[in-house]
């Protein structure tokens, strides 16, 4: 069975699915939150719901690979502290769902991604304002993780866009690079599996959603080799100016659809 005559989507519309899928394995191995780009993609190509519930199984796939490389660097202790105001975030989120329509999804990816690149140029801002980032174990760091996990959570569960909410809290907490790929990797596959039954439960997932991304998911496996090896080399401040200036292209297209 072909999954471009099930989603009706021409060669074009599967290469760009396909390349959003590889930006996706990139994302998980260098770059946390790049993959904001990917949701545009997905959101552009596919309905802007039934897109959320193809994207979470590829996004899996890259958590997977994330893991498998940065295992041996995950704080656990931060990751304790976060998972409870995220589950809340997700069920928000997934109440959200409920009455949503496509167009209202469709705006609210597009308003979230915007969100999300205003958020992600504050945090490039603050990390190098902020020399003494508070604690996890400060009052004001446990509010920061509350705060931060709950929105995570909902973004996460609407737009699969927790990324840029999540680096900016671990940097903001002072997590160096290996720490913070690491941490970051056990997260989403945790909130990311664990969302499965949500985005399921409301039609999100099917048989249909599943072929296509058997399909785009060997996609995912080279961005992710792609991402390792240029994790040391990459010019992290072009790189992401680039990521800000398409998530924004992204979110101006989808309000504007």
């Amino acid at each position: 069975m072909n999954t471009m005559t099930l989603w009706h989507i021409s060669s074009w519309e599967f290469a760009a699915l396909a390349a959003a899928a590889l930006l996706v394995g990139f994302s998980k191995t260098a770059v946390s939150g790049a993959n904001t780009v990917s949701l545009a993609i997905f959101a552009a190509v596919l309905p802007a719901r039934a897109s959320t519930g193809v994207l979470l199984p590829i996004l899996i796939v890259g958590d997977v690979l994330a893991v498998l490389t940065y295992r041996r660097h995950a704080h656990w202790p931060t990751l304790w502290r976060l998972f409870p105001a995220v589950a809340a975030g997700v069920v928000l989120g997934t109440v959200f769902l409920v009455w949503a329509d496509d167009a209202v999804v469709r705006t609210s990816i597009g308003a979230i991604l915007l969100l999300m690149a205003a958020v992600t140029v504050w945090r490039r801002r603050a990390a190098v304002q902020d020399d003494e980032p508070d604690a996890v174990v400060t009052r004001s760091g446990r509010v920061k993780a509350r705060s931060y996990g709950v929105l995570g959570g909902f973004t996460t569960m609407v737009a699969n866009a927790g990324g840029p909410v999540m680096s900016m809290y671990l940097l903001s907490a002072g997590f160096r690079k290996l720490g913070f790929l690491g941490t970051s990797a056990f997260f989403f596959l945790i909130v990311n599996v664990s969302k499965l039954p949500f985005s399921a439960g409301l039609g999100l997932i099917d048989g249909h959603s599943l072929l296509l991304d058997a399909a785009l998911a060997a996609f995912v496996v080279p961005g992710a080799f792609l991402g390792k090896w240029a994790v040391s080399r990459i010019n992290q401040l072009l790189f992401e100016r680039l990521v800000i200036a398409a998530t924004v292209v992204g979110g101006i297209q989808l309000l504007l659809h």
